[in-house]
């Protein structure tokens, strides 16, 4: 018989949101010098979870006890989303003093084992199964000795992170605050778990996911993309906990990241799995690709480890516009993409390098997708929108439910110039995304930023898609002073955008001879 949950008081200590995302980065310095940046989000982010369902768990159990008493609650609590087995509490593990490391794993093992996910719908649904992530590292005192693991603890320990000290809304914000922080601190590993979140706010906002659909992403890095999709519905007033989420992502402990980031942001019908997308796609119905209303994502751009021979032989059919070549799997992604889409309604946004536009290669699988009319439009964005890279993005969207008046026609929309660039961050602020937004709705062109294009002149430039080949791109000069950072930023991009220019430029020559 299982024994009497432990009972633990836990006062209303309410913290302010300025107050959370400041004791949370503070938290996450003390292992500056002890492990490289890349790894913080290793430690940071399990401890911040259980310390979270810690308090949630204490502040339910103590409205049981205040309703019928102890055993009440005892009784009730094994009805609770999640579960904290007796001596697996934060406080349990608070007050071991020596292989606190080992503690912490032990108390880590014993949650997820207690609460397993609910197997429906073809999938499993919740559950904590490995959301802690990988747990070596724990138990590594050369990397991680107790007094650091413990001050670790003790800073977590002065604030309560109940419901009602810290709604989920508020927790949500410090969790992307934090992912945000360490995608900053972490150099090039960033990309791999973090997306430009104003970005994801137009991605969102262009597919304006309705109540009861299903949205995916077959990429999910951190989950980012996934939440922002349910704030959009949110912000609107419009109920949101009937959406089903689904997610897969080739990265163990960026995948527990993601569950997490689901959990503290309130959202409990999801399914995050970890797996890699190309080789084995994690969500399926018999022998096709399960469907979806709404799909975005940001791929791995041009990752050459890909099994190309098995995609060109691929048992789902996502091979139907072509191969890619093996140095680069985007379109590999793409296909993927929009072979997962709901054939009524399904609509994606997918955020890409420019490259994928015009690059040679790639004709054949290009020339397919645009001749099947599924694309219906591509935004191209301004320089340095990516975490750690210069190069310009760009956004394409397809919509299996196209208006009438844009069958056989793609919207081009120039947004170059449509980004703030304050303290070496890139970002889209309010005005941008509303340009965009209002282009991409109008039926009109718009001189320089929006023009509505027939597929025959499409066809006649190659079926090249760079954008300045149908909307005129005018670059704005500016008399702003730059620092060395920005300035030398903006000299890079311009090279690598003349590259890609020559890039292109050379492939019509080649075509010409």
């Amino acid at each position: 018989m299982e024994q009497p949950v432990k009972y633990y008081k836990n006062p209303d200590e309410p913290i302010s949101l300025e107050d959370l995302k400041s004791f949370l980065w503070g938290a996450a310095t003390r292992l500056r010098g002890q492990i490289d940046a890349a790894g913080y989000k290793e430690y940071i982010f399990p401890l911040l979870f259980f310390k979270r369902i810690s308090d949630v768990y204490d502040e339910q159990f103590e409205g049981y006890v205040c309703e019928g008493g102890i055993e009440y609650a005892n009784e009730q609590v094994q009805d609770l989303a999640i579960r904290i087995p007796d001596g697996a509490h934060w406080r349990d593990v608070r007050e071991c003093t020596e292989n606190v490391g080992q503690r912490l794993v032990e108390a880590f093992i014993a949650i997820e084992q207690a609460n397993s996910g609910e197997h429906a719908d073809g999938r499993v649904i919740g559950g904590l199964e490995g959301i802690f992530g990988p747990k070596d590292g724990w138990t590594n005192k050369a990397k991680m000795p107790d007094h650091i693991i413990t001050s670790l603890i003790e800073d977590f320990s002065r604030y309560n992170l109940s419901l009602k000290a810290c709604p989920a809304d508020e927790m949500g914000q410090a969790y992307e605050y934090l992912v945000g922080k360490f995608a900053d601190d972490a150099g090039n590993t960033a990309q791999e778990f973090y997306t430009n979140r104003t970005v994801v706010d137009l991605m969102a906002e262009i597919l304006q996911p309705r109540p009861g659909e299903s949205i995916y992403d077959p990429t999910c890095g951190s989950g980012g993309m996934l939440v922002k999709c349910l704030d959009f519905l949110r912000k609107k007033g419009e109920p949101w906990q009937g959406v089903k989420v689904f997610g897969q992502e080739i990265n163990a402990l960026t995948s527990a990241i993601a569950r997490m980031n689901l959990y503290l942001n309130g959202v409990e019908d999801f399914s995050i799995v970890r797996e890699d997308t190309l080789a084995h796609p994690a969500f399926v119905d018999g022998s096709r690709l399960r469907k979806f209303d709404v799909v975005l994502a940001n791929p791995p751009y041009s990752i050459s480890e890909w099994n190309r021979t098995s995609f060109e032989n691929d048992k789902w059919g996502r091979n139907k516009y072509g191969t890619p070549p093996q140095g680069r799997a985007d379109y590999a992604f793409i296909q993927h993409i929009v072979c997962s889409m709901n054939e009524q309604n399904g609509r994606c946004a997918i955020l890409l390098p420019h490259g994928i536009l015009f690059r040679k290669e790639e004709t054949n699988v290009r020339t397919n997708l645009v001749l099947s009319d599924k694309i219906e439009a591509i935004i191209g964005l301004g320089p340095n929108l990516f975490y750690n890279a210069p190069m310009e993005a760009c956004i394409i969207i397809c919509n299996n439910d196209k208006r009438v008046d844009l069958n056989n026609k793609i919207i081009f929309v120039n947004a170059k110039n449509e980004v703030t660039r304050k303290n070496a961050e890139s970002y889209l602020e309010r005005h941008h995304i509303d340009k965009i937004l209002n282009a991409y709705h109008s039926n009109d062109d718009i001189e320089t930023f929006k023009r509505v294009v027939d597929l025959d002149e499409i066809k006649k430039n190659g079926f090249d898609l760079s954008i300045q080949k149908y909307v005129f791109i005018n670059d704005v000069i500016s008399n702003e002073i730059l620092d060395f950072e920005d300035a030398y930023s903006r000299w890079n991009n311009s090279s690598i955008v003349m590259r890609s220019e020559m890039d292109n430029l050379l492939s019509l020559l080649d075509d010409a001879i």
